[in-house]
């Protein structure tokens, strides 16, 4: 992210609170990712901007998973800025890499090191990340209470950076990160070096060692979805006073969850981190605030 300017606050909050849109004019948004076909997200934003008189249309852009799908991010993001997006969600696998076709980041998007969501404004290229205000909301919704003294998190990409920084400002008082690229998990670790969370991350290499005591347990890989079936992690390493935190919301009950239910544990799904993370999209595509209660119901009734 080296050379790209932080947007101001002042900036994020006039992207939230004036989008200069007429509400004539349809607004045009989209998902850019792969095999996302499934994505509630079309329904959830058309609907809310049905509620609240608004013309949205909110498109889905499937790439290709190949040595090319970069290009096609670059080609993609360039062809609806010319269509006259406001912008576009950004999902697995582009949150990092979308960076580097963008001119400025919110400061939180500059913390995480990962992008959700772009506007367009004036020529330029703003990322934004809404996964960890949606993430923070989800936990204290559906795992109320539970204990922040030790989390295991599996996956340090994307996703795994705004769960991170999540749990970071919730209060977790011991981050314990496990990669498969252990280098990705590092530089997670590094970006938060220098902040007031310094000491409270380390990387970690046997999550079996690591889980024995403790409090709980977030999925921020992509294990556990429609496209990637299977669990993380086995249930022999679950114990039923955990909690266990999954981003994957289709299937809303991945295996992961389901057995870790059966084990006694509280659960959190990531239905509720998908609602809240595209409530403060929506916010920042129209200008509007988001009924988030009622883009919950949309999500559910899909």
């Amino acid at each position: 992210m080296e050379g790209i300017p932080a947007s101001s606050e002042a900036g994020e909050n006039a992207a939230l609170t004036a989008s200069g849109i007429l509400v004539e004019e349809p607004i045009l948004t989209g998902l850019i990712g792969t095999h996302i076909h499934a994505s509630r997200s079309p329904e959830m934003h058309m609907r809310e901007a049905d509620a609240q008189n608004l013309r949205l249309v909110y498109k889905l852009f499937d790439l290709a998973e190949s040595e090319s799908s970069f290009d096609e991010l670059r080609s993609t993001l360039d062809a609806v800025e010319r269509a006259g997006f406001s912008g576009v969600n950004i999902t697995h696998p582009f949150k990092q890499s979308v960076i580097e076709l963008l001119d400025e980041l919110s400061v939180a998007a500059r913390e995480i090191g990962a992008v959700n969501t772009v506007l367009f404004r004036s020529g330029r290229r703003i990322g934004y990340n809404t996964d960890c205000f949606g993430f923070e909301e989800s936990f204290k919704r559906q795992l109320a209470g539970a204990s922040l003294e030790k989390a295991v998190q599996l996956g340090a990409g994307g996703a795994g950076a705004a769960t991170a920084a999540a749990m970071l400002h919730l209060g977790c008082e011991n981050l314990c990160i496990y990669d498969h690229h252990a280098s990705r998990a590092h530089d997670l670790m590094d970006r938060f070096a220098g902040s007031p969370f310094a000491g409270r991350m380390k990387v970690v290499q046997d999550v079996a060692a690591d889980l024995h005591d403790a409090s709980g347990l977030i999925n921020a890989t992509p294990v556990g979805m429609e496209t990637h079936p299977g669990t993380p992690i086995t249930h022999e390493f679950l114990r039923p006073e955990m909690w266990v935190a999954d981003v994957v919301y289709f299937p809303l009950e991945t295996q992961l969850l389901r057995e870790a239910r059966d084990l006694g544990c509280r659960t959190a799904d990531g239905g509720q981190m998908a609602v809240f993370q595209a409530a403060r999209a929506f916010h920042l595509f129209t200008g509007r605030p988001a009924d988030s209660v009622r883009m919950a119901a949309e999500f559910r009734r899909n």
